[in-house]
């Protein structure tokens, strides 16, 4: 504010040399350009205090955004372990049967992973919506291929349907739209079929899920 003050006094002082000395126009011109200058300082320092609650808001938003409480080392720790563990073991059941052209260890897994173990209580997670979505969505998959072929024609179709699918039997789980997408480009899927529908995301997240089991109870019963 004293520097707000300081330059309006400033302002006025610049116009006295151009005023005549011992004028009977001083009396008039001056008053006039103590008003001016003051309407000045006044909308400037209007909008230098509404600029300032903006931003004050716009921060104390961010703030309410940030997580809080801070998670515990345990909630932590379980679930990027379970996480560990589900991976480690799809990945050594790909190595046993590596000879038939199988894998477990697909994009769509780690998606089901990141929802299950760090938001197991969300829409996402809860099983009617994985499964459901998973097997009918890799389904959808199967049945746009072999009616479109290969190509973009496909891929959008299935996508579409899929999102269709989940939405009318209130399925909610994104990580399954990404299964016909995956077999439609993924030659080493197409000798599956239909058989695709529970190999490997259903039976994968049957695993997972047993998983989530015993990340639960440690979760519960050993804090730290």
């Amino acid at each position: 504010m004293a520097i707000q003050v300081r330059a309006m006094s400033f302002h006025c002082l610049s116009f006295l040399p151009r005023i005549k000395k011992n004028s009977k126009e001083n009396a008039a011109v001056l008053p006039t350009l103590l008003y001016i200058s003051s309407r000045r300082t006044i909308r400037s320092l209007v909008r230098s205090s509404t600029d300032s609650s903006s931003s004050s808001g716009r921060w104390e938003e961010f703030l309410k955004q940030l997580p809080t409480p801070i998670p515990c080392l345990s909630d932590v720790l379980w679930p990027s372990a379970g996480a560990f563990a589900a991976m480690a073991i799809l990945g050594r059941l790909d190595q046993l049967w590596a000879h038939k052209g199988l894998s477990f260890t697909i994009a769509p897994i780690g998606a089901v992973c990141a929802v299950l173990f760090a938001a197991p209580k969300s829409p996402a997670a809860q099983k009617y919506n994985m499964f459901v979505a998973q097997i009918g969505c890799a389904a959808i998959g199967v049945l746009a291929l072999s009616i479109f072929g290969p190509g973009w024609l496909a891929r959008a179709t299935a996508l579409a349907a899929s999102i269709a699918f989940m939405t009318v039997t209130g399925s909610i789980h994104p990580p399954a739209a990404s299964l016909p997408i995956l077999f439609i480009d993924g030659a080493k899927f197409h000798h599956l079929n239909l058989w695709y529908a529970l190999f490997p995301g259903a039976s994968g997240c049957l695993l997972i899920c047993l998983i989530q089991e015993v990340v639960t109870f440690l979760k519960s019963n050993y804090r730290f």
